[in-house]
């Protein structure tokens, strides 16, 4: 069971910057995947969401209309499209996949071991 996220790196403020998050060993295609990041300092928090379809997506405040998460459930893949990149984007972030238990109401969740996001002024 593993989560792998690539494409963080140092940008400039307003640029773009994809990240990717390639799983295996799960059953991608029923887990609801998000995003989260993790600023020095700062607590954990979320970034955006997309359910196991796809259908529907949910983004945190501060990212709204600029950032884009997708899910290609064939390549077993999330992205994350970030533009407009500001500095206090910078942090790591990390994938996150998320199934209910079947016959539970508890989740199984698993994560990824983040890529670092620099954004300079």
């Amino acid at each position: 069971v593993q989560l792998v996220e690539s494409g963080g790196g140092l940008v400039q403020a307003g640029t773009s910057l994809r990240l990717s998050c390639a799983a295996s060993g799960i059953p991608f295609s029923i887990n609801d995947m998000a995003w989260y990041r993790q600023a020095p300092g700062k607590e954990r928090e979320l970034v955006a969401t997309i359910t196991s379809g796809g259908r529907s997506t949910n983004y945190a405040d501060s990212v709204k209309g600029r950032f884009t998460i997708s899910r290609d459930n064939a390549k077993n893949t999330i992205s994350l499209q970030m533009n407009s990149l500001k500095p206090e984007d910078t942090a790591v972030y990390y994938c996150r996949a998320r199934r209910q238990i079947f016959g539970s109401s508890k989740y199984l969740e698993v994560w990824g071991q983040g890529t670092l996001v620099t954004v300079s002024s």
